[in-house]
């Protein structure tokens, strides 16, 4: 991405899901780049740099909490952020959870702890 903006990163299997966060991180300043599963968001790390990722858990194939601890080893200082419909209390560790339904101003009080 050459727009100078931050990159985030949000790995959504739902369509609508990942329309609305790439809505609101887009109106936060970011460039989104969005994958429809933990294999194609691996895929693209060679090309992407992002200082802020939004994973959901419950993904097809490898899981959205195996992906949030790839994401977190390959860049360390990205911010990590975890969705789910899930209890809070069962999320991994991460820099913020993200409960769903996801509400636009949870997630832009999440993305003021983001260095950008």
């Amino acid at each position: 991405m050459t727009s100078g903006r931050p990159l985030a990163l949000v790995v959504e299997d739902s369509a609508d899901q990942s329309d609305l966060l790439r809505r609101y991180l887009d109106r936060e300043g970011f460039d989104v780049f969005a994958a429809v599963d933990a294999e194609s968001a691996i895929a693209a790390f060679p090309t992407i740099t992002p200082v802020v990722a939004v994973i959901d858990l419950l993904l097809p194939g490898i899981s959205g909490e195996e992906c949030a601890r790839l994401v977190q080893e390959r860049y360390p200082d990205c911010f990590l952020i975890v969705s789910s419909v899930l209890d809070v209390a069962d999320y991994p560790d991460a820099d913020a959870a993200l409960p769903k339904p996801i509400v636009g101003a949870d997630l832009r009080r999440l993305l003021r702890e983001v260095p950008r």
